[in-house]
């Protein structure tokens, strides 16, 4: 191939993590990547590892990657600080 015609790609800086992946957990089968809507992340070149998340910024939180996720905890959506307010459960 070409050096010029070669594509890369890099982390665009956010102070967001939507994606919290447990490394230990996750077996890098990129089903997550492949079921984004916003196409915020691209298979690591390492085989086996967590996806690379390029743009979190852009993340919806819709939680389809963790619900497509087949190894439980190995990934947790992880909403941004000013939302979690909405989230504390009511005590009753």
């Amino acid at each position: 191939m070409n050096e010029k015609n070669r594509l890369t790609a890099a982390v665009v800086p956010c102070s967001a993590q939507p994606l919290l992946f447990d490394e230990t957990l996750c077996a890098g089968c990129n089903r997550c990547v492949e079921v984004c809507q916003v196409d915020i992340m691209i298979p690591n070149p390492e085989k086996g590892r967590p996806p690379v998340v390029l743009y979190p910024g852009e993340c919806y939180y819709c939680g389809s990657c963790v619900m497509e996720c087949p190894v439980d905890r190995a990934l947790r959506l992880q909403h941004p600080l000013m939302n979690r307010a909405k989230f504390v459960p009511a005590r009753g």
